[in-house]
């Protein structure tokens, strides 16, 4: 019973992050939005990003290791999965916010929700 919280293109307002190269394969990149902590991944050329807090305990997830397409929260080791945000395993009992990323002309882009 997940309850994801990915945002459907319709209802998000795209906002310019980085030049691609700012974000290497294998690296991340922290930005804070309508103050709103969020960590995007780049795994291979393709790009994810989700909400930088554990649901467990505010933990900053984004300094956690990844293991294919799972963020580890640093603290606890609850996983979260970097496509959708879902909750994967205990400690964390809830989702995180996963957001719609795209790159225009170079540039990588997210998706954040219309106000």
């Amino acid at each position: 019973m997940f309850n994801y919280t990915i945002y459907a293109e319709e209802k998000v307002a795209y906002v310019q992050i980085a030049p691609v190269d700012a974000i290497p394969s294998g690296e991340r990149l922290f930005v804070e939005i309508d103050g709103q902590s969020i960590v995007i991944f780049n795994l291979a050329g393709e790009y994810f990003a989700i909400g930088d807090l554990c649901t467990h305990d505010d933990g900053p997830l984004g300094d956690g290791e990844l293991e294919g397409y799972e963020a580890i929260c640093p603290r606890h080791g609850a996983r979260f999965d970097l496509r959708s945000g879902a909750v994967l395993s205990l400690p964390a009992t809830r989702d995180i916010p996963a957001y719609p990323v795209r790159v225009r002309e170079g540039v990588v882009e997210i998706g954040i929700p219309n106000k």
